[in-house]
């Protein structure tokens, strides 16, 4: 994911630093502010996915369908994203749902204060919980104008930073908190696409559990397709298919006369309701 937005360098760098089955309210149990409303049985993907910068051709999703892959992530938004997407509408998505992929939506919202790098916007201790709405309002926005409809979930995604920076640490949670809190209003479930280093880790050991997303995809590039194997915090954190793995990045695959540079992805999680 890093890589999305970063050089390879880069991402190595910042690292260092810092079948599908629907089932009803899988997840849920790690989520709060979720029980007051009828919420859509939650449509769960495992097996293995990618994600790439620009979503596919159709072509190219047809040529790749029946392969290594059931499910891709696209980037649905955010002012971070580091890709066009010529591709991305809502026509492709319901193409490519009718062809039997599962989409990942993520959102590359706004990064932290104390993180290296420019970014197009980062959240400051004041804005975090503003634009934590604000930004998943946004996504709520573009998730559904693709027709990714409620009861889908939308993976914000943050990027490594100094966990040990309490006030850039404390600003995120804020901001996480009231993004997931705004997604759940809205009745879209909350996911968060991180680093077991840092920006994973942060969420996964908050102690204050309130309002942190339901669904945490973590990346770790060990190269191994597990959700549970390489779990690096307590077992019964993220259980009954809230788990995503990235485990291996810029693999670069040809199927069908299509090749993409992909991050590979272990998915035991929730995927876009499409349809």
């Amino acid at each position: 994911m890093a890589g999305h937005r970063q050089s390879k360098k880069r991402r190595y760098i910042t690292w260092a630093v810092a079948g599908a089955a629907v089932v009803a309210g899988g997840g849920i149990a790690a989520q709060t502010s979720m029980a007051a409303t009828a919420w859509p049985a939650q449509k769960t993907y495992t097996g293995r996915a990618f994600d790439t910068c620009t979503a596919p051709s159709l072509n190219a999703m047809k040529a790749w369908k029946g392969g290594l892959y059931g499910a891709a992530a696209v980037y649905v938004g955010g002012k971070n994203r580091g890709c066009a997407q010529p591709n991305l509408t809502a026509s492709w998505v319901k193409s490519v749902n009718s062809l039997g992929w599962k989409l990942i939506p993520i959102y590359v919202g706004a990064q932290p204060p104390c993180q290296t790098g420019k970014n197009p916007e980062k959240l400051t201790a004041s804005t975090a919980s503003s634009l934590g709405a604000k930004d998943a309002a946004d996504a709520v926005a573009k998730a559904s104008a693709l027709g990714m409809k409620k009861g889908s979930p939308i993976y914000l995604d943050m990027e490594p930073y100094d966990i040990t920076n309490k006030s850039c640490n404390d600003a995120v949670l804020t901001y996480v908190r009231s993004f997931s809190r705004t997604l759940r209003a809205k009745t879209y479930r909350s996911g968060y696409y991180g680093f077991t280093s840092s920006s994973a880790k942060a969420v996964a050991t908050a102690t204050n559990r309130t309002d942190l997303p339901g669904n945490l995809w973590y990346a770790l590039w060990d190269k191994k397709n597990t959700t549970t194997s390489d779990w690096p915090w307590k077992p019964d954190q993220y259980t009954n298919h809230s788990r995503g793995h990235q485990y291996m990045v810029n693999s670069k695959e040809t199927r069908g006369g299509y090749t993409i540079t992909v991050d590979r992805d272990a998915w035991d999680a929730p995927v876009a309701i499409v349809g």
